[in-house]
């Protein structure tokens, strides 16, 4: 993952059990040699994003696993982003204080 072992880019053995998830589904967790590249957010949510990318390269290597990774939920990917700051408030949802007298 960026040029490091996964075991030294992330330090908690929790994130690199869902790097590994999808391989060990499918049984391939031996027979293939993966790098990544990312950046953005957390950890966590870097270690999904991989688990997501993983996911959509063994369906496209092979379409038999699509069921198995659809019904894990691997293959949907997390639409959420930042909601925008609206004029008059602080930030996207954050008024500022507001006194009734």
């Amino acid at each position: 993952v960026n040029g490091l072992k996964l075991d030294q880019y992330f330090c908690q053995d929790e994130l690199s059990l869902i790097v590994y998830q999808p391989l060990k589904l499918t049984g391939l967790i031996k027979d293939l040699n993966i790098s990544a590249i990312v950046s953005g957010g957390g950890k966590k949510s870097q270690a999904e994003a991989i688990r997501h990318g993983i996911s959509r390269a063994l369906e496209s290597l092979d379409q038999k696993l699509r069921p198995v990774l659809k019904s894990k939920g691997w293959l949907t990917r997390d639409a959420r982003k930042k909601e925008r700051k609206k004029p008059g408030l602080k930030k996207a949802r954050r008024a500022p204080q507001w006194s009734k007298r």
